[in-house]
């Protein structure tokens, strides 16, 4: 009997948990940079339609090449098919037109960490979509409550940070706002197991879990390398060997891009006050000379155009 109830329980969470994934047929990244690419290759080869929307052409065509860039980079290692990538393809809509958003059942903002632009983007879309559309921020640093503050839908607000690269880090860090519904949260932790992530649920707090964690190790390791400890590649190799990390510190900066880094430190700086978040100075200096990382070609390091570290 005992058996019997347990499996009745599975079966019925099973049903439940379809159903909620059920909800969700067509999704719209807004921003087409480097995670809204990511985030849209990973729903598409989930079999969802996605709409990407960018704010102008050249934006646009820029961030499809790229993709396909990167996927032909992916089949030159085996690691997709040729098959794939065209499924991949097919399911994706490139728009400069933010109203081709308006029937999605989910919309996830992808922009640069900027509270006054993501304002302004939640402020059109709440007025713009249907009543049951979730809107959902890939947000590292900043409030999703305050966010939700400025719509109609605080209850159906939530954050999903996903990780660089978005397709291959099988984690995202789904938060809750002070009134998102524990409804909102299950549909999206339900959509992030059907698009191949485990999702880890974090309360609002600046940085969240991966970001504040990580961000003064990097800190720490700029220093290192100003004060002239060692060399950039001497550090990596031995975080790399000396803790098993697949990828040194300094080129994980370089993956992330060292704006995107340099605005979560100050963000975290200002926000929290703690020393430790106080960008080094040589990556405001990086970021000064547009040495950005694998996405302008030089960082800490030199990439050439597939991404591969040359030096």
């Amino acid at each position: 009997m005992p058996e019997e109830k347990l499996r009745l329980e599975d079966l019925l969470g099973s049903l439940k948990q379809n159903e909620d994934t059920e909800l969700i047929n067509k999704v719209a990244i807004i921003g087409a940079g480097i995670m809204g690419q990511g985030i849209a290759q990973t729903i598409a080869a989930a079999g969802y339609d996605v709409i990407i929307v960018e704010r102008d052409e050249r934006y646009l065509n820029f961030a499809q090449e790229k993709l396909k860039e990167s996927m032909e980079h992916e089949i030159a290692r085996w690691a997709m098919t040729k098959s794939e990538m065209r499924a991949i393809l097919s399911r994706l809509v490139w728009t400069v037109r933010l109203e081709e958003a308006r029937e999605c059942d989910v919309i996830i903002e992808a922009m640069a960490e900027n509270y006054e632009l993501k304002k302004m983007i939640f402020i059109e879309l709440d007025q713009m979509v249907k009543h049951e559309t979730i809107l959902v921020s890939n947000t590292s640093t900043l409030s999703l409550s305050k966010i939700a503050e400025l719509t109609k839908r605080a209850d159906k607000i939530v954050g999903m940070h996903f990780l660089s690269p978005v397709p291959k880090v099988p984690l995202v860090e789904l938060i809750r706002g002070l009134r998102t519904s524990d409804k909102t949260m299950e549909v999206m932790k339900n959509f992030a197991k059907k698009i191949g992530k485990t999702a880890i649920e974090v309360y609002e707090y600046p940085g969240f879990v991966t970001t504040r964690a990580i961000v003064p190790l990097l800190n720490e390791c700029m220093y290192i390398l100003l004060e002239g400890v060692a060399t950039a590649g001497d550090i990596d190799k031995a975080m790399k060997l000396g803790f098993n990390f697949g990828m040194g510190p300094l080129e994980m900066a370089d993956s992330m891009g060292l704006d995107e880094v340099l605005m979560w430190m100050e963000t975290l700086w200002t926000t929290l006050g703690e020393p430790r978040y106080r960008p080094c100075p040589i990556l405001r200096k990086l970021v000064r000379e547009q040495k950005l990382g694998k996405k302008s070609g030089e960082g800490f390091f030199k990439y050439a155009a597939d991404g591969k570290k040359i030096s």
